[in-house]
Parts: C-alpha cells; sequence; structure tokens
C-alpha cells in the first residue's frame, strides 16, 4: 500500500478541518511515496486527480441551507444570505486583522475544540451609526458561509413589552438549531432598558436572559454578534461575555476617498482630483460617503455622462455635511 497509516490520518484530519492545501501536500506525498516505490502509474493517478480538483474548485461544503422562520418566529427576526465579503469593505487594519482572527479561528474550529478551546463566536461591536457593524456581521456570514439571522432588539422590546424575555428564549431556542450569525442590532436597546425607570423587574429579566444565553451559545452552532451605536449605555456586565469588542470609527481622509472609489468603480473617474476632497470627507461615515457617492453619479448619468469630476462630489459631500446639521 502506498500511504502509510500517518499519511491516512493526516489526509482524515485535514479533511475534517477543512484544511485544503493540507489535504492536498499530503496527497502529494503519497503521490511522492508511490513513485519510489516504483508504482508509477498510481502515481501519476494521483496527481491527475490533485490537478484536476484544484482547476475545478468545488467547494468542499455549500452553505449552510437556510429555513425561513415561521409563527412567531417571523415576527422576530429575519434570515438570508449575504454577497457582502470583507474585501468589499474598507477597514482599518487593526479592524481587519480582529475580524481575519475570527474567520480563522472559526474554520479551525475542530483543532481547537480538539484541545480544549473553543474558537472566537460572542462578539461586540461598537461605534456611529453608519460605520459598518451590520455590513461586517453580513460579511463574517458571508466568509463563513453560513446564513444570516438579524433580530432588532429595539423592536422586539418595544413590541413585547413583558413578555421580552419569554421571547427571546423563543429565539435562543430555534438559534440552538441552526447554524447561522445572529446579529442582534440595536444592542443598546438592551443596556436602556435595564436602566430605565418604567420597570426595572422587566428590564433586568430581559438582560438575564440575554446573559443565561451568551453563557449557553454553543461554539459549533452559531456565531452571536451584538451591535451598538452607544456603547456608554451598556452595562459593564455585558462586555465581559464577549470574547471580542470591537470599535469602529468614522473613516481617515484615505480610508474615505478608498470608500468614495469603490461606490464609483463603474464611473469615468479619470478627471478627479481626489486630493482636492480630503478636506470634504472629514467625519463622514462610511454610509454617508457612500451616499454621497451614489449621489453625484446620479447626477452625472442623468446629466448624459458617465464622467465625474470633483465638483459633482463637492456638491455631494456638501450636501451631507448639511444633512448632519439639519
Amino acid at each position: 500500500m502506498a500511504a502509510t497509516a500517518d499519511h491516512l490520518k493526516a489526509l482524515l484530519t485535514a479533511h475534517a478541518e477543512g484544511d485544503e492545501d493540507l489535504f492536498y501536500s499530503v496527497a502529494l506525498q503519497v503521490a511522492a511515496k508511490s513513485a519510489r516505490q516504483g508504482h508509477g502509474k498510481l502515481a501519476v493517478e494521483i496527481r491527475e486527480l490533485i490537478d484536476a480538483a484544484r482547476a475545478q474548485k468545488i467547494p468542499r461544503t455549500g452553505p449552510t441551507p437556510v429555513v425561513q422562520p415561521r409563527g412567531e418566529l417571523a415576527s422576530l427576526l429575519t434570515a438570508g444570505y449575504s454577497d457582502v465579503r470583507l474585501d468589499d469593505m474598507t477597514l482599518a487594519e487593526d479592524l481587519r486583522a480582529s475580524l481575519d482572527k475570527v474567520l480563522h479561528e472559526q474554520r479551525q474550529r475542530a483543532r481547537l475544540e480538539r484541545f480544549g478551546f473553543t474558537p472566537v463566536h460572542r462578539i461586540l461591536l461598537s461605534g456611529p451609526p453608519g460605520t459598518g457593524k451590520s455590513m461586517t456581521a453580513a460579511a463574517l456570514a458571508k466568509e463563513l458561509s453560513l446564513p444570516l439571522f438579524t433580530i432588532r432588539l429595539d423592536g422586539l422590546i418595544s413590541r413585547f413589552m413583558g413578555e421580552t424575555a419569554s421571547k427571546l428564549r423563543l429565539l435562543f431556542e430555534a438559534a440552538a438549531e441552526t447554524r447561522a450569525v445572529y446579529l442582534f442590532d440595536e444592542f443598546d436597546a438592551l443596556g436602556a432598558e435595564r436602566t430605565a425607570g418604567n420597570d426595572v423587574g422587566e428590564a433586568r429579566r430581559i438582560l438575564n436572559s440575554f446573559l443565561l444565553f451568551l453563557d449557553e451559545a454553543p461554539s459549533e452552532s452559531l456565531v452571536v454578534v451584538a451591535a451598538t451605536n452607544h456603547r456608554q449605555l451598556l452595562d459593564r456586565a455585558l462586555f465581559r461575555r464577549f470574547d471580542l469588542v470591537v470599535r469602529y470609527a468614522s473613516p481617515s481622509a484615505e480610508q474615505a476617498i478608498e470608500v468614495l472609489r469603490r461606490r464609483l468603480t463603474g464611473m469615468n473617474t479619470a478627471a478627479v482630483r481626489w486630493a482636492d476632497l480630503t478636506g470634504k470627507v472629514d467625519q463622514l461615515s462610511h454610509a454617508e460617503l457612500v451616499k454621497a457617492a451614489e449621489s453625484a453619479a446620479k447626477r452625472a448619468i442623468l446629466g448624459g455622462d458617465d464622467m465625474i469630476d470633483e465638483r459633482l462630489l463637492i456638491d455631494a459631500l456638501d450636501e451631507r455635511h448639511a444633512l448632519r446639521h439639519a
């Protein structure tokens, strides 16, 4: 037999952990060993199979099937697949590094769990509106080939005051059955409710229910992402329950220009003097910059041209600043 017991174990380990590069590396070792033992035909066949598999780039597994919420769940969350990747976002280097760490640990979770460790699976994202928090959750879901379930806590709490804790329990029980990324948007609603004077008992039940969910969240079946615009409203006990806390901020001037460039990829921007825009992008969020780029592009298109100059962009950026102070 060309493959040794060690080769077979290594192949099985690589397959179980989804490490494609390691799998092919071991398979090539088997081919080389076969050739040295005089099994030239077998060696050639193994190499041809490896080349064919790499050329086709067939994914090991398809995305996790998404089951649309029904009954009560349909009013509590939305479910779907994202088309956004991390490479589509303009992120600061340290922020991107943190998110790459999440992806790496999730993809290697079987290896970590074999040694008694769990991958990062409880993440808190905080920062001003429009800086990419919700988009990050969507990108993580896409990168991991998982569905994205979105729960807006502010709506849940306001609609079901008095029974929010029981509704959360319903969500948590459903979450245990489907591997996915679960985004708890407007997470500050939970912290704000805890300090509200109208129903402290209900707020405490909501908080305790959520903390219990975080503690019991199985790393092998879900990734929990909580997003908040108001970090200061959150109880300090919440921070200790997350594996990773990431802060977002308005983009730097360089990042802002990159956001504009990305959104205008389909337009002719050869005439744009990008350096002239650096004084106009200050304090604008990623979302506001995208809106400005879209506004400038639509004006050019409706004016019968696909070319944009910095005058169009400056006008659009000035409008976003005016809306900020309206």
